[in-house]
């Protein structure tokens, strides 16, 4: 994913998480909220709860690969955190997959092709 479509400073994350409204899912939880332009930016996180480095690495990564699938179905304009629970530690990329695709419809962020 290219590095315009990140939040990257911990303001951005900060308004996403003070002002966004949330969607949650057994294995992820989503925070959105509209930013005024015509891209949607994402920032991915996966606390200590998940587990080692690595496997939080494994699960953002993963995260990161199922939101770019995504990526033309969804609707610009808004700024999302991802945030894995503990649960996807145990999970694969398909589960993922179906939960940001679950979350996403659930928000109404997906258009309608």
């Amino acid at each position: 994913m290219k590095r315009s479509f990140s939040l990257r400073r911990g303001a951005e994350f900060q308004q996403v998480w003070d002002e966004g409204k949330s969607f949650t899912h057994p294995l992820i939880i989503l925070r959105v909220r509209p930013n005024g332009t015509e891209r949607c930016r994402f920032g991915f996180v996966a606390g200590r709860k998940i587990g080692k480095a690595t496997v939080r690495n494994r699960v953002k990564r993963w995260m990161r690969e199922s939101v770019r699938r995504h990526l033309p179905l969804i609707v610009p304009g808004w700024d999302m955190i991802w945030i894995a629970r503990a649960e996807s530690a145990h999970s694969n990329l398909a589960e993922i997959d179906a939960a940001i695709a679950t979350v996403l419809q659930r928000a109404a962020l997906l258009r309608n092709v």
